[in-house]
């Protein structure tokens, strides 16, 4: 621990005496200082013990030494050290009372006590404490280490734990908990989510101070790319001393180490995947599964989904990591993939990004939960928080026999999506669905007025009804009595009208072709409020 003035008076060769504030003698002293001026309070930083003769000060007016004790307590000076037999054979009254008065300990320096002996002995003990510091430091360096490599980041957060005397607790990408230690800190760092996530908004690398009603937090940033892959929180009842900051600094550069591979070992990861995605929808299983070994092959040995993304309105092609417009996604998944230990592919793809998920899975519901948000945030009138933000789409569950057709469904899944302005959509709402929502596009609403134009122009004349009539004839699959009456027409009324509608098309109602493309009109025009 750092010197204190206790410390310097209980030393032999300084024979120092107190007298005045004896209660507050364990305070740190951070430097000892020699100054004659009568106001050297401008030149405190706080936690020094004063130094002075009284060369320039009239120690024995009390109302002088009132003054000149208040300032230094102030200034956060510690305590005064004053030299008898210089300029006065004793310390004045004066001064002792208004150190009395304010709790500011004073000190006797006798004459054969230099003032550099003093500071000396503060340097000394100083330079003691934060050899000391060290030493602890690499000490819980070499701890963290061992229990890093023995338990890996549960082990290292309980030995960091100990080191700092408080808590530690590890964070996945998404601000998810990890691990923490002791046990009971997994509420507290919970309640910590928001800022971890805030923490992540800040360029690498970043930390962060949160003050709760009973620790301190201290929160940094894991990782040594653009976007931190982890955070880790500590919490203590007081600031960090020397030794606990050495162990921190220990454990941040430990975790990063477990939690960040190497940039080729992810390069290498990555064509593995490519290469399994490839041969899977090259309709070569037994090849993509001999590929995938151990890194891939227990996705392959259960149904899995395939997500299709692209970035909404753009072309943008995926980098290694997914591109910028989706590392918002492939966070949530690989933070919540990793959450489960499930395995997860994520190949960029041409200018989309495929991840071949496990059906049911941690990734895929984190891939849903993520695109509900910013289909929600779409609802509110606010902007996405990823910019584009993703368009996917999700297949049926499939195994790897069936990966093309799996993809085709994502592809098909995908195209809807964009339609509708959805960010995800799956392939089981096109199977259960209707397929009319599928046809709302600006293609299929300009044939359906093509179609429709002649038949309408005719009615404005006001010379009859003929696309009412034709969707009640169609509608009653032809059935001409059931039709008039819905029409309140007689069917020869309707037949004459059906005649028309054929000569002004030049089409055989006759033809089930022509009547499904006219009910599809029909139908897609309604639906625009037509």
């Amino acid at each position: 621990m750092p010197p204190t003035l206790a410390s310097l008076v209980h030393h032999s060769a300084l024979k120092l005496t107190v007298r005045a504030g004896e209660d507050r003698l364990d305070v740190p002293v951070r430097w000892a200082h020699v100054s004659e001026l009568a106001d050297p309070v401008p030149y405190m930083e706080g936690g020094e013990l004063l130094l002075i003769t009284a060369l320039k000060l009239d120690a024995e007016d009390p109302e002088t030494m009132t003054r000149y004790v208040k300032r230094l307590v102030g200034a956060g000076v510690v305590g005064l050290g004053f030299a008898v037999g210089v300029n006065y054979p004793d310390i004045p009254d004066a001064l002792v009372e208004a150190a009395a008065a304010e709790g500011l300990p004073l000190i006797e320096v006798p004459r054969r006590t230099p003032f550099l002996a003093i500071s000396k002995a503060v340097s000394a003990a100083i330079a003691a404490d934060q050899y000391r510091a060290v030493t602890a430091g690499f000490a819980a360096q070499r701890e963290l280490t061992k229990q890093a490599l023995g338990d890996g980041a549960q082990g290292l957060l309980g030995a960091l734990a100990a080191q700092i005397d408080g808590w530690a607790a590890l964070y996945d990408a998404s601000g998810a908990v990890v691990a923490t230690a002791p046990e009971w800190a997994t509420r507290r760092a919970a309640r910590l989510t928001p800022d971890v996530e805030r923490l992540r908004e800040r360029p690498a690398p970043a930390s962060l101070v949160v003050a709760g009603a009973d620790d301190r937090v201290e929160l940094h940033s894991l990782g040594t790319g653009r976007r931190p892959r982890a955070a880790l929180a500590v919490g203590t009842a007081s600031t960090l001393g020397t030794a606990e900051r050495y162990a921190v600094h220990s454990a941040i550069a430990l975790l990063t180490l477990t939690t960040e591979r190497s940039r080729s070992l992810q390069a290498a990861e990555a064509r593995i995947g490519a290469a399994v995605l490839r041969m899977l929808l090259a309709g070569e299983p037994d090849h993509a599964r001999a590929v995938a070994g151990d890194l891939y092959g227990g996705l392959l040995d259960a149904p899995f989904r395939l997500v299709v993304a692209e970035a909404a309105g753009t072309q943008e092609a995926a980098g290694a990591d997914g591109g910028g417009w989706s590392a918002g996604l492939v966070d949530a998944v690989e933070a919540a993939a990793a959450r489960f230990g499930e395995a997860l592919l994520v190949v960029p793809y041409g200018d989309r990004l495929v991840l071949l998920v496990a059906d049911g899975g941690a990734a895929q519901v984190a891939a849903v939960e993520y695109a509900a948000t910013i289909d929600a945030e779409r609802a509110e009138g606010r902007e996405p928080t990823e910019e584009p933000a993703p368009v996917m789409g999700l297949s049926a569950p499939a195994g790897p026999i069936a990966a093309a057709s799996a993809y085709k469904q994502a592809e098909q899944a995908l195209s809807v999506a964009r339609r509708r302005g959805r960010c995800l959509v799956e392939h089981e709402e096109l199977a259960a669905g209707s397929v009319l929502p599928l046809l709302a596009d600006d293609a299929v609403r300009a044939f359906a007025d093509g179609l429709l134009r002649a038949l309408r122009e005719h009615d404005a004349t006001g010379r009859g009804d003929l696309v009412a009539s034709l969707r009640a004839w169609l509608s009653r699959h032809g059935q001409w009595d059931a039709a008039a009456a819905d029409l309140g027409v007689h069917r020869h009324t309707l037949r004459y009208r059906m005649r028309r509608v054929e000569e002004i098309l030049g089409r055989s109602l006759d033809d089930p072709d022509v009547r499904m493309e006219l009910w599809l009109s029909l139908k897609v025009t309604a639906a625009a409020g037509e």
